[in-house]
């Protein structure tokens, strides 16, 4: 058994959780960042690769250990590939869907980023 409690185990409360799976080995996801989004990424069965880009330093993390997620804090580019057959990847956010904080054109991370500073 495994368990999270928002505001201990991760730095947010959780507002929502959604799962990726059915993940074709040779497809990519996620190619944005959020402007105020948080969120905590698992790798519930199987495996994936996640880039993470903070707009100065770029770092891939392998996701296979269900009992282990990765901060992805706000204004970080992500990515994720190299899925395995029958990947389970678990997310858990600080907020509700709001497409209005999704950056998904790298120039406009990039300038955000730039601001950030």
């Amino acid at each position: 058994m495994t368990f999270v409690e928002g505001s201990n185990h991760v730095p947010f409360d959780v507002a929502r959780v959604y799962y990726l799976y059915n993940v074709p080995v040779d497809a990519d996801r996620g190619g944005h960042a959020h402007r105020v989004l948080q969120q905590v990424v698992f790798a519930l069965s199987g495996s994936f690769r996640l880039k993470v880009d903070d707009g100065f330093e770029k770092t891939d993390y392998w996701l296979r250990n269900p009992r282990q997620g990765v901060l992805i804090d706000r204004l970080i580019w992500r990515e994720m590939d190299s899925f395995s057959q029958g990947a389970v990847c678990m997310v858990l956010a600080s907020n509700r869907y709001d497409e209005g904080d999704y950056i998904r054109d790298y120039g406009a991370f990039q300038k955000a980023v730039g601001a950030k500073l």
